[in-house]
Formats: C-alpha cells, structure tokens, sequence
C-alpha cells in the first residue's frame, strides 16, 4: 500500500494548487473562492523516486459537527488520520491567524507527523514572509509558490526523507545524488556527460544548441549512485528566441533548481564569459552546490595560466560562491576528467554540513570582539545568537535586538567568517535575522 501525503489547512490557502503541483497534472479545480474544495480527492504522485498517495483534504474550520463545515472538517480529519505524513499549508502573505494556530494545536495531538508549508511565498521576501511560522511549533517552514513553482523541488525531496522506509524493505535505498550540468551553447556539456558514460549517449557536434531537452542518465562511482541531467545551452534571455529554444531553456532551470550539485561547464578557449556569471549567480541564488568545470582546455597552450586567470576573476566576480572549485579538464580528450566527481562529492558533502550550535556560537562571540557591529540610527545592534536551522545550503539564523537591521556589509563580514572558519567554500550561505520583540514597546 502505498504511503499517504495529506494536505491540510484552513480554508483558500493554496491546498488545491499543491496538490495538482505535486501530482504533476491538474486534477483539482482551483478557484479564489474558499472552501472550494469539500470531499478528499486523492492522486498518485512520483516524488523523488518514492511512489505516494496524495489527498487533497477540504478547508479546515471551526464549526459544530452536524454543519457543512463540520462535516467537511470531519472527512479532513479521517484523511489525516490515516496519513504518513501531513502537509499543513499556511498562507504567509496573509500571516499567522488564530485559524492557524488553533489547527496547528490540533495536528500536534493527533500524534501524525507534520511537514510545515509557507505557501504563497512568491519572490525574494520568501524567507522573511515564512519566518514567522515558527511560532506555530511545527518545526521549520518550507516555503513555496504553487502557483509559481517555487520551492516545489526541495518540498518534494523533504517530503521523500520524512517518509517511512518502503514495506518488506529494512530500509530505504540511498536516493542516486542529483548533477545537473549546465553552461552557455557548445561549451561541450554533451560532450562531457558522454566522457563520464563512456559511450555516445547523446549527439555532440561543432553547431550550438544540438541540446533541446534536459535528459537524465545515472551512473555510479565509488560513493554510489549519480543522476547526471544535461541541459540545452543557456543564452542571455534576450536572444532566446520563442517556441522550442525557450521550452529549452526553461527544461534546463528546472533541471538546475532540481539539482543537487551544478556543474556549470565553460569553454577555456573563451574564457569566462559574463553569461557564465550570471549562470554562477542563478546556481547560487536557487542554493545549490557548484564545481565549475574548465572545458577544452587541451586546446590551450598553458592551460594552467588559464585555470589561475578563471579562478581570480571567479573571486571578485563571483563571491557569493567564493572557494569554488574549478577543474581544468578537456571532454575531448578525457584528460583531468577523473578530478570531477570527487570535486562533485565534496562539493555535496559541503552543501549537506552543518556545524555544530556550541562551536559556531563560540566564533560568533569572537567575531563580534574582532568586529563589533556598527551603529543603525545612533544605537548599536545587540546581537545575541546564532544556529544553524539547516543544510542543504548551510542555513544560519541570527538572534538579536534589532537584528533584521543589520547592514549588507557586516552580513558579508559574518558570512565570510562562516566560509573561513568551518570549511565552506564554494557553497551558498544563508544567513537570515530575527529580531527581538520589546514587549513595552506599546506603553
């Protein structure tokens, strides 16, 4: 039988748009109207590789039993309780109401465990719009856009964790490491995936954009299982032209923001070209592990200068990812290739770590002695703490009296300190704020 994913929450939320997002078709009709939905309506659904039932649940609400919402709040709950695992979907635009929270109390008695969604978190205020979920006591909120398909990726592969081993299975199978290779047209990424095949799995030639779709092939190495994705090349979005090259595209942002680890491909003989950057940036800002892989450089008579002239220009260019690892090779050829998947393991390996609270709050009080933050408006921030919330990229969040005031640079200073101390180069840092409320602010 197969595990049950239910979708829960109050009313016009979003619920409806998951689930047809996560089933991957529009199966439930979805309108601005709340309570649209009444009975459960479930679908099979394939998420990261772990075959799941999905139930679509009507709003809940507060009602007397015998009433329509009560009943419907009824059949939610019979759906609930059968459940593997509940999505309870909250809409962070709208904030934290008492519908909410009065839910999120009854979820936590019905002993099932819940997976907390920030739905309707559209743009770069996602992360902030979210944070204040972390009051309802359901653990971290994952934000997402259903309507946009933002954060859908990383939704379906926490919902695969959370989920209990297959039956007759001791345990789950480790899932494959998800490589997505990506770079400008002809940089040689078919080429490349070829090479670490070792046969011809896809056509190469000398004309750009031979490449239409994302395509996936595994292959394994001593540390297990890869699920390597070539792309179609990726121009500036200007010179994409509508129709085929544009689906292309979009199957190649897809194929990246589902992505473990990037291996962004760039041709040696151009060197690294603007469009590689904002390529590096797109990597970064989805969080996602990169190694940059030099390509064609057999046909460079000092390859090395080149390697050193990337590398610099990838540390003032490029400092969101600064430490990341290039690797001179030529698919061609085959010669440096044998450097790339370990690059690619460790660059997981670093994107999966996390430090621990006591280490990384004894450096936060050094760093503060070393540097201590400057004055907002007259007065010094008070800044108390800091943890690491996840991985996947590492995650910090930082405690303090007015907090979320806390300029870019001295962000920078903090972040950089984290990449130094605790060994993360190359990797997206996340560091959000929270500040503390004043609780007589008001008198």
């Amino acid at each position: 039988m197969l595990p049950v994913v239910a979708i829960a929450g109050r009313p016009n939320v979003g619920k409806s748009t998951l689930f047809n997002r996560l089933a991957g078709r529009r199966t439930a009709l979805v309108s601005d109207t709340p309570g649209l939905t009444r009975d459960r309506k479930d679908a099979e659904a394939l998420l990261r590789g772990r075959r799941v039932r999905l139930l679509d649940t009507a709003g809940l609400e507060e009602a007397p039993p015998e009433s329509l919402p009560g009943r419907m709040r009824n059949a939610a709950a019979a759906g609930i309780a059968e459940a593997a695992l509940v999505l309870f979907v909250i809409d962070a635009r709208a904030g934290i109401l008492p519908a909410d929270a009065h839910f999120a109390a009854w979820l936590r008695r019905q002993g099932r465990p819940v997976l907390l969604v920030a739905n309707k978190t559209e743009g770069r205020l996602a992360a902030s719009e979210a944070m204040d979920a972390w009051r309802l006591g359901l653990g971290e909120p994952l934000a997402v856009s259903a309507e946009h398909g933002e954060g859908i990726a990383g939704l379906m592969a926490e919902i695969a964790e959370r989920l209990p081993p297959p039956a007759g299975e001791a345990e789950q199978p480790t899932p494959p490491l998800r490589l997505a290779i990506v770079g400008r047209p002809n940089a040689g990424k078919s080429t490349l995936l070829n090479r670490l095949l070792g046969e011809e799995r896809m056509i190469t030639g000398p004309e750009p954009g031979l490449t239409r779709d994302a395509v996936a092939v595994r292959l394994a190495d001593p540390a297990g299982a890869i699920e390597i994705v070539d792309t179609a090349g990726l121009r500036r979005r200007a010179n994409v032209e509508p129709g085929l090259e544009k689906m292309s595209v979009g199957a190649a942002l897809e194929a990246l923001r589902m992505a473990e680890v990037v291996v962004l491909t760039i041709d040696a003989e151009v060197g690294l070209h603007d469009q590689d950057l904002q390529i590096g940036r797109l990597i970064e800002r989805e969080g996602r592990a990169c190694v940059i892989a030099l390509n064609k450089c057999d046909a460079l008579p000092d390859p090395g200068a080149a390697l050193h002239a990337v590398q610099r220009r990838l540390e003032t260019s490029l400092a969101q990812l600064r430490g990341v690892a290039v690797v001179a090779l030529s698919a061609l050829t085959g010669d440096g290739l044998a450097a790339l998947l370990p690059a690619v393991r460790a660059a997981h390996a670093v994107w999966n770590r996390r430090v621990p609270t006591g280490e990384l709050n004894r450096w936060f009080e050094s760093a503060l002695d070393r540097h201590p933050p400057p004055l907002v408006d007259g007065r010094r921030l008070r800044l108390r703490y800091i943890t690491e919330v996840k991985a996947r990229p590492p995650t910090f969040i930082l405690f303090g009296t007015r907090a979320e005031q806390l300029p870019e640079d001295y962000r920078r200073y903090l972040i950089n300190g984290l990449r130094e101390t605790f060994d993360l180069p190359g990797t997206p840092i996340r560091l959000q704020t929270r500040g503390t409320r004043n609780p007589f602010a008001g008198d």
